[in-house]
């Protein structure tokens, strides 16, 4: 056991650390050494009673003289020269074997300081001074130390020097816990002598105002605990004020430390500090069972001895932090660089979870971030976090919490103390709300206490007060409620995950925000786009509508031009929206265009060459274009009748051009047309001021040629194969007439006419129609209805009811809509066949036909 140095002499402490009756110590002096105390002019002022044995001079006589009065004159001009040596360290200067007197006796003296006084300290020597190699011996355990890679090897084997270098019987290596417990980590005795290895000792053994004494003086001994003590006079000065004797190394020790050993069965004892980064880390503690004295001078090679030890404790400490530190490096930057938009904090953590584990190991964890809460391995409940999310909010914010007593500090963890026992909190948001918590399991762990910790007091013959323990054999306890400590070490690392992970919350929001910024702008990017397209194709049927006018015989002839037209528009669209605007193959839109129109005639029209794809805006300028041709060739060119063919061969440049060559042969002889109709126009003109290309049209009289460039970044070679046949549009299609009473449901006015006016020519005795669900169901009420037609949405609301109860009473309908069948909103329908919107006559009579096949 350590020596428990209660406290300095000449002061009042409480040595129990609590409420109890403390304890006056006077300062008293050891046996084996004398003290002289001297003022700044050197006058003596304070001296043991001793001296008289040791120096020749009772104390009493020596207060008021004045030092030369006592030395030599040599002796004290020897005194002098070290002193000055004090203005440059801390402790204590001191002399070796030195000739006080100027004859054969030889003392060891320390000389420290003590406010405005000067202490002196004098030991006679009764053996000659130490080897010259002293220092070279210790060196060499040192090096044995410096071996060892582990902190627990490094305590054994300096443990072993410290025995051989001081001869005690017990040299043990005690270390502090977190819990200021102390542990004894290493230990050398003697083989008939009970080993104290791996026994606990409370703090309570070691006060406070002990361990402030302890970084103060770093060796304290006690060569014999049946020793006389001998008192410093006078106990006060002038003023009031006892000696402080903190730096004296003869000073005595509190007699209940003396019956502590004497219980112990020790008779002499020595204690070393070992420090790190200034605090007391721990003791180097030597226990002999026979009075044992060793002089200064090897007392001085023990320090050197326990300051080497610091230093190589000190370097693997470090080497052990500078591990750790790389390792929650290592983590900071594997989680940063891997970090990727649209993850979470949970994300994250369960990515990392084990890398997280290898540099603070935990059982469990919980997030909370942005009120979202997720749990992983051995956990709490978010009921459970919200209330210990509370509690955490009451502690210091911005920095890491842990506690391995968790129902000590928050009695409702007592609940689920089967699951947690310990945690480690680290804020991860600047207000105290979002937090990721480690859990540590309970460890029900057997400790080995010297003796019973929970009775570091009894009954002493003066009432309630500190009693040394007089049993020390082990006493085993089981902790329960408690967790693994969480350690130094991990706590730094904690601290550092704290930094990354907020860098984390910071970046992740930071690419929210970006993300956000980027959906706002392409959305504004969209609508802007959508207005944009809005505008020209009103502006483009607005041409239509002017332009077709002049290739029109009668209303019903620029009806019907009008008509097709748009619907060509209409169709390239719907591919284009199919295909989410993206390219689409030429043989796609002259397929549909020829479905459209040539009826029975497709099979004259053939493509040949490369297969290529159109981009968005040349795919809608090339429908209009292919319309004009197709319509032309089928009212005055090759395909007017079964005679003319029209074959379309396409060529892809290297330099990425297409080139387009449409030739018509096998039809009426071709006259060269007086003037330039809108259709012409369209041909001839879309192409160069659309997409930048060119457009040549010939009218020979074997038929027109027309040859088309479109520009590289309008055109590309296709990716895959995407010939197809050119099918019959009709095939399959039977002529399809209506009778009785129809129902047409739409929103819009003019639609809703045109649909009653397109039922009735083909055969609806009358035609209903209904701008609102509620008003169509009303009429199928009170109207044995034949067939309706219902746009799927009204503005505010859909057609849903309608179709539904069309369904239920098995009244055959269409689904009128610009979405198409994959839509969602489609999807909630009954199944129907789908119109798409803008229909024609045509259009509608295909889809009649897929209602009713026979």
């Amino acid at each position: 056991m350590p020596e428990p140095d209660h406290a300095q002499p000449s002061q009042t402490y409480d040595l129990t650390n609590c409420d109890r009756e403390p304890i006056h110590i006077l300062g008293k002096v050891q046996d084996y050494g004398c003290l002289i105390a001297v003022s700044s002019d050197w006058m003596i002022t304070h001296s043991s009673t001793n001296c008289g044995n040791l120096l020749g001079h009772d104390a009493d006589k020596l207060i008021g003289r004045r030092f030369i009065e006592v030395f030599p004159e040599e002796t004290v001009h020897h005194l002098r020269t070290r002193m000055q040596i004090l203005s440059y360290q801390l402790g204590a200067a001191r002399i070796f074997a030195f000739p006080l007197f100027g004859d054969a006796r030889r003392f060891d003296v320390s000389i420290s300081q003590s406010g405005n006084h000067l202490v002196f300290e004098f030991e006679p020597r009764t053996e000659p001074p130490g080897s010259p190699d002293d220092r070279a011996t210790v060196q060499a355990l040192i090096a044995r130390v410096q071996r060892h890679d582990t902190i627990g090897k490094m305590a054994k084997e300096a443990a072993r020097g410290l025995k051989m270098l001081a001869g005690f019987d017990r040299v043990m290596v005690y270390r502090f816990n977190e819990d200021e417990s102390g542990t004894v980590i290493a230990e050398q005795v003697e083989p008939d002598m009970e080993p104290f290895l791996g026994l606990r000792y409370p703090a309570s053994d070691i006060p406070k105002q002990a361990r402030a004494l302890y970084t103060k003086s770093l060796l304290r001994i006690i060569p014999d605990v049946d020793a006389p003590v001998h008192q410093v006079i006078p106990e006060k000065d002038p003023l009031g004020a006892p000696l402080d004797l903190s730096l004296t190394v003869t000073r005595a020790v509190s007699p209940i430390h003396l019956e502590y050993l004497r219980n112990m069965g020790v008779h002499a004892s020595m204690s070393v500090s070992i420090l790190r980064q200034g605090k007391l880390w721990g003791l180097f503690a030597c226990h002999h069972r026979t009075p044992r004295y060793i002089n200064y001078e090897t007392r001085s090679a023990v320090e050197l001895y326990a300051q080497l030890f610091n230093y190589e404790l000190a370097q693997i400490a470090m080497s052990m932090e500078l591990t750790e530190f790389d390792d929650a490096r290592a983590l900071h930057d594997q989680m940063m660089s891997q970090l990727s938009g649209g993850k979470t904090i949970n994300d994250v953590f369960s990515l990392f979870s084990d890398q997280i584990n290898a540099v603070v190991p935990f059982d469990g964890a919980a997030i909370y971030s942005d009120g979202e809460f997720s749990a992983f391995g051995t956990s709490v409940t978010q009921e459970e976090f919200i209330g210990l999310a509370r509690f955490l909010n009451t502690t210091p914010s911005g920095q890491v919490y842990a506690t391995d007593r968790l129902a000590e500090r928050y009695p409702p963890a007592e609940d689920f103390a089967n699951r947690v026992s310990g945690l480690l909190a680290l804020p991860i948001s600047r207000a105290p709300r979002d937090y990721l918590v480690l859990f540590r399991n309970e460890i029900a762990k057997s400790v080995n206490w010297a003796g019973n910790p929970e009775k570091p007091v009894d009954m002493g013959l003066n009432g309630i007060r500190l009693t040394p323990r007089k049993s020390f054999e082990a006493w085993q306890q089981i902790v329960r409620g408690q967790s693994a400590p969480w350690r130094s070490s991990e706590l730094r690392a904690a601290d550092a995950l704290r930094v990354t992970l907020l860098e984390v919350v910071l970046k992740l929001a930071d690419e929210r925000n970006a993300l956000r910024k980027q959906a706002q702008d392409q959305q504004e990017l969209l609508i802007a786009e959508l207005n944009h397209r809005v505008r020209n194709i009103l502006n483009l049927i607005r041409g239509l509508v002017a332009q077709g006018k002049e290739d029109a015989t009668s209303i019903e002839a620029y009806r019907e031009v009008l008509d097709a037209r748009i619907y060509a528009l209409a169709r390239a669209h719907d591919q284009l929206t199919q295909t989410s605007w993206s390219w689409v193959p030429l043989r796609t839109l002259i397929a549909t265009e020829v479905k459209a129109y040539l009826s029975s005639k497709a099979n004259a029209l053939t493509m040949t060459g490369d297969e290529i794809e159109l981009s968005p805006t040349a795919f809608t300028t090339l429908a209009l274009v292919l319309h004009e041709l197709v319509t032309n060739s089928a009212k005055y060119g090759a395909l007017i009748d079964s005679s003319g063919s029209v074959s379309v061969h396409t060529t892809m440049e290297e330099d990425g051009v297409a080139k387009i060559a449409w030739r018509e042969q096998g039809g009426p002889p071709v006259q060269i047309p007086q003037r330039r109709g809108f259709g012409t126009t369209i041909i001839e003109r879309s192409i160069p001021y659309e997409l930048g290309g060119s457009a040549d049209l010939r009218f020979r009289m074997t038929g027109l040629e027309a040859d088309f460039v479109l520009p590289a970044p309008h055109v590309r070679r296709a990716e895959a194969d995407v010939a197809e046949q050119l099918e019959d549009p009709n095939e399959g299609t039977a002529s399809v007439g209506l009778s009785g009473h129809c129902l047409v449901v739409e929103d819009n006015m003019v639609i809703a006419i045109d649909g009653a006016d397109m039922l009735s020519d083909l055969g609806a005795n009358y035609v209903s129609t209904a701008s609102r669900a509620a008003d169509a169901l009303d009429i199928i009420a009170n109207n044995e209805i034949a067939f309706a037609l219902l746009d799927v949405n009204l503005g505010n609301e859909t057609s849903l009811p309608v179709a539904q109860k069309c369904a239920e009473l098995g009244i055959p309908a269409l689904l009128a809509t610009g979405y198409g069948r994959s839509a969602d909103l489609v999807a909630t329908f009954p199944e129907m066949p789908i119109l798409k919107k803008p229909f024609t006559m045509t259009t509608l009579q295909a889809a009649l036909a897929e209602l009713d096949p026979e």
